[in-house]
């Protein structure tokens, strides 16, 4: 997620007042910038004193003290539950994200798996409350990614500071008042349209899986669509009726994939997921049709993406961040001080963050690669 000039700022005093003295390159290293961008921040910081710029460094004023970095918050003996579907795929990461933040607190973090099976995400959430979970971070198993009507009302009936994690309910819904973190998975798609749109593709195809993702993947592709003033394409027949299988699944999206392009319909595609884009494109290649020459595509999740024979260009959610902002967010429910966070513990009202995903270009959209 790209940082706010003053989040730059702040990143680059906090490892200036820790080490005292680094090179620009190695700081534009370790903060994902660009050196261009970098060395406007430092000039920005050494005309306020803050910092000073020396041969190629940047170095901490001579003869100020360098403060002790803050403690780290402590939150020894509390203990964070959390319910996810599975840490088999997608939410390994989250989870990842989760522990180191929980653990780098001081607590301990235990898991609960529903397996999408019905009524098991509250019955895994009240068996770790019975354990000793001071709060819950949950992922609840609701098909579209937000629950339907009536349903979901037990995520708001707990004793205990409840943070939603890649799930958020609609307005009007008592589980909307919330705390929630997710990734912003419409911006993703979004995104994934307007960089085929600046390779000049016209009439691009959305192919997704029936999952909690789905929803928000298709409304951000149909704003860009209409914001891009693309043209309109056919929606794909797992728009209409879902899936009855894995194997029914590929057969009507290589079916939809391969009449659009023969007709001259379709130009690129975004695919959900990555791995659906690796079974995908061997198969329309051995169709006559050719990615990224007749096919440009794009993948999301990003999962294994770059292991592809052809290496696929994907829009990546960041999964631990999101793991970790939404353990951040339960602890200070909790009461643990996070020294980043400027309202102070469990304070200010309930917050919704949304975690912008990245888009990392590679060979199957007929672009040349400009990240790993």
């Amino acid at each position: 997620m790209r940082l706010h000039v003053d989040q730059r700022h702040e990143r680059v005093l906090e490892l200036v007042r820790e080490r005292g003295s680094l090179r620009v390159a190695e700081l534009a290293e370790e903060l994902g910038m660009s050196a261009v961008t970098l060395r406007r921040d430092v000039e920005a910081l050494a005309a306020q004193g803050l910092v000073e710029r020396l041969h190629g460094a940047v170095v901490w004023p001579s003869g100020q003290a360098r403060p002790a970095p803050a403690a780290a918050p402590s939150a020894e003996g509390l203990v964070v539950g959390m319910v996810v579907p599975t840490t088999d795929y997608y939410y390994a990461d989250v989870v990842r994200g989760a522990r180191r933040t929980v653990e780098a607190a001081g607590a301990r973090l235990t898991i609960g798996l529903s397996r999408y099976l019905p009524d098991e995400d509250a019955a895994q959430a009240r068996r770790l409350l019975s354990t000793g979970a001071d709060g819950l971070l949950l992922t609840p198993s609701w098909e579209r990614g937000s629950p339907e009507q009536g349903e979901g009302l037990w995520t708001v009936e707990q004793d205990t500071p409840v943070v939603l994690v890649e799930r958020s309910a609609p307005l009007g819904h008592p589980a909307a008042r919330l705390d929630r973190v997710r990734s912003d998975h419409a911006h993703g798609a979004a995104e994934a349209v307007a960089h085929l749109a600046g390779l000049g593709h016209r009439a691009i195809a959305l192919a997704v899986q029936d999952s909690p993702t789905a929803p928000r993947l298709r409304v951000g592709y149909r704003a860009a669509v209409e914001a891009l003033g693309l043209a309109s394409v056919l929606p794909s027949p797992l728009d209409e009726a879902p899936s009855r299988s894995e194997a029914d699944r590929f057969e009507r999206t290589l079916e939809y994939l391969c009449r659009g392009v023969a007709s001259g319909h379709v130009t690129a595609a975004i695919v959900h997921s990555d791995a659906d884009a690796i079974v995908l494109i061997p198969r329309l290649q051995a169709r006559g049709v050719r990615v990224p020459e007749d096919l440009a595509v794009i993948a999301y999740d990003d999962e294994v993406a770059s292991l592809a024979d052809l290496p696929l260009t994907a829009v990546a959610p960041d999964k631990q961040a999101v793991g970790a902002a939404a353990a951040r967010l339960l602890l200070s429910r909790l009461g643990v001080d996070d020294p980043t966070d400027p309202t102070g513990p469990g304070a200010g009202a309930r917050r919704h963050l949304d975690i912008l995903p990245t888009l990392r270009v590679r060979v199957s959209c007929g672009a040349a690669a400009v990240a790993p």
